[in-house]
């Protein structure tokens, strides 16, 4: 019988269990993507609200410090008091300080987990040169 190997196993049960492992291979890969994914998202949940709270103080600081180079202006005229200009630079730079922690701390939580899933992109890589050098070791 030619499609019998030495081992005793035919062909087909070859192909079938090449098949069965192939399968099982891709569910555990999209399994680890999954996962890999879900601790990603927990991040973004995390980081997106910071990122959120950073724009919004810095958008307000950008208003207090038009508002205050107003009242910059309008000093310049005698006849106006100076105690709007540094209410309003007082209050801008507390909100810069502010709106700066909180983006840099969203800044920080991007930069430390990052948003592509690379334990499974170097494991899928480590398969495919695997896959690679079993397909070689046939030929």
């Amino acid at each position: 019988m030619h499609s019998d190997i030495s081992n005793g196993r035919s062909l087909a049960a070859i192909v079938t269990e090449m098949k069965e492992e192939l399968k099982d291979l891709v569910q555990t890969r999209i399994e680890m993507f999954r996962t890999e994914l879900q601790e990603k998202l927990k991040t973004l949940k995390i980081a997106a609200p910071l990122a959120g709270v950073g724009a919004l103080l810095l958008g307000t600081a950008y208003l207090l410090f038009t508002m205050a180079l107003v009242g910059l202006v309008v000093a310049f005229f005698r006849d106006n008091p100076y105690r709007w200009f540094f209410a309003f630079a007082a209050v801008a730079v507390l909100w810069t300080l502010l709106g700066g922690i909180a983006a840099y701390f969203a800044k920080r939580e991007f930069e430390l987990k990052g948003l592509m899933p690379r334990k499974t992109l170097e494991i899928l890589k480590g398969d495919k040169l695997w896959i690679q050098a079993e397909a070689k070791n046939q030929l």
